[in-house]
Parts: structure tokens; sequence; C-alpha cells
């Protein structure tokens, strides 16, 4: 039996009837596909993004810019493909327009993809033809194993920051840096 494409629309209807809720699950050409959970070292990563980027808003209250995390991409239509990267940091439009919503078809400045299991590595070259292809300027592929960070964009050489350096905003985001390794640090929660 053939199943039918879902659209992004039947596939918001029915995530919460997913595993976990349908958190690891992507639309990919209309098949709802689920990755495997990440570990805590996803987590940590996540956290000092969030962390690195609070204090950077704060710092820079006149700059419109503003991350979302666990934020649907709709890259692709007929069939529908949505991913949801770790992070993605938007720098036009309406402050945190996008905070609320599940998916969005709006393009970042930033996408940020952790490769922490398997199949997050796998696919990496269609996520990153995608996100290409729909706009987004900039990504970040923070590699776990590696301890260190691709940076490629369409207007950019891929380059290697390692967990010695400092990853930055380059023009885009001006006056954001932090160190690579301190990514990768277990959170501080006293």
């Amino acid at each position: 039996m053939i199943q039918a494409a879902l659209t992004v629309e039947q596939f918001l209807d029915t995530r919460m009837e997913l595993p976990d809720a349908g958190q690891w699950t992507e639309l990919i050409r209309g098949v709802a596909v689920s990755l495997e959970p990440p570990g805590v070292e996803h987590g940590d990563v996540v956290l000092n993004l969030s962390k690195a980027f609070s204090a950077y808003a704060h710092q820079h209250v006149d700059f419109p810019g503003y991350p979302c995390f666990d934020l649907g991409l709709l890259v692709e239509r007929r069939p529908d493909t949505v991913f949801f990267p770790a992070a993605c940091y938007f720098v036009d439009g309406t402050r945190f327009a996008e905070a609320d919503r599940e998916i969005t078809d709006t393009v970042p400045q930033l996408v940020i993809e952790v490769l922490s299991t398997n199949d997050r590595r796998v696919n990496l070259h269609d996520r990153t033809s995608a996100y290409l292809q729909q706009g987004v300027p900039i990504l970040w592929h923070v590699d776990l194993s590696q301890r260190a960070v691709m940076v490629c964009g369409a207007n950019c050489r891929p380059r290697r920051v390692t967990e010695f350096e400092m990853l930055s905003g380059d023009d885009w985001l001006p006056g954001f840096s932090i160190r690579v390794g301190d990514l990768f640090a277990p959170p501080k929660w006293a």
C-alpha cells in the first residue's frame, strides 16, 4: 500500500500522536521521519548557544536579531519538507516574530545543526543543500565528535573552527563571538 504524502498542515495536526509527541520527528518529502533522540551533549550545546545569544541580545538591544530553538523550517513544498535544526537566528522582520511558531517559511540568517546522532550526520548534505536553496546565507554545523564547527554558506568558503578558536557572527551579527570549546562545556547550574 502506498502512503499519500503528508502536507505540513497534516503533519502538524498529527505530530502529537507520534513517538515523543513528535519532538524528534521531521517531515521529509511528505513522510514523517523519526530521528534518534540526541544525548546530553547536544543539549549542552543548545543551552550554551542560548546563553551566548541571550547575553548578546542584552548587550545589543539596538540590533533587531533574535534566535529560535526547535523551530521547524519549511524548506520545500509539494512534497513538503520540514527540518528542525537545533537553532536558527533571524535578523529581519519584527523581533521575536517567529518565536511562538512551530514551523515557519521565513528564511533565517543562520541555521545551526548539531551533529549529535548518526542520522543527523548521514543526511547533512541533503539538509545543507535544502537550506542553501531556500536562501539561508550561513550554516554552522556543530560536530560533537570533532569538537569543532564547520561554517559554510552560499557566499563563503567552508571553514572549520576548532574548539580553541573563536566563532564569530562576522558582518551579520556584529560583536558576537564564542570560543568553540565553550559550546561543549557542561553548563554551570549554580
